[in-house]
């Protein structure tokens, strides 16, 4: 059941996109939020083996790519507002500069599962590399995914379209500003 206020207004109309674009946002961030969950309790269970195998990672190259990914959402931002505003080509050069660096974020986490894979690090080395490449990896998945929404929204330039992919964009940055210091930072 919807509900309308007193004017007929319903609260999910000022939401950006579809209401669907905000049941897969919710749900995508449950998943992420029960991975980061499982391998907080699997910590637990072995701090200085997480610690030992998180001092395998590249911090800096974590740290890189979260202002990379940060950039992308502001760029991909400004497209929304641009197309609002009927600025398409200028929209369009933003959502597909958002996209380029999403694909700058993907080259880096590249480099460092090619680092990890060259130190002889797999998925069955330490849990801690468990969980690293299913939630890093599960989230590399949407970035690609993201890249591919930004290119279509951006190609329609239709207002209502690039509110959602945008939506999902930010979804994208918001897991990896959670990932980025439970994975990386967390002693």
């Amino acid at each position: 059941m919807t509900h309308h206020d007193d004017t007929g207004h319903n609260p999910f109309d000022d939401l950006p996109g579809d209401l669907m674009i905000w049941v897969l946002i919710v749900s995508e961030l449950l998943v992420f939020g029960a991975g980061l969950a499982a391998f907080l309790s699997v910590r637990l269970t072995d701090p200085a083996g997480f610690a030992a195998a998180q001092d395998h990672l590249h911090r800096a190259a974590a740290g890189i790519n979260t202002v990379v990914l940060v950039t992308s959402g502001w760029l991909a931002a400004l497209g929304a507002q641009a197309v609002e505003a009927g600025r398409i080509p200028r929209a369009r050069a933003l959502l597909a500069a958002a996209a380029g660096l999403g694909a700058v974020f993907l080259a880096i986490k590249w480099a460092e599962y090619a680092g990890k894979a060259a130190e002889g690090i797999g998925v069955e080395t330490h849990p801690f590399f468990t969980f690293y490449y299913l939630i890093t990896g599960f989230h590399a998945a949407h970035v690609a995914a993201g890249i591919v929404v930004l290119l279509l929204v951006a190609a329609r330039a239709r207002p209502r379209e690039v509110e959602a992919g945008t939506a999902f964009w930010h979804m994208v940055d918001l897991v990896w500003v959670l990932v980025f210091p439970v994975i990386y930072l967390l002693r």
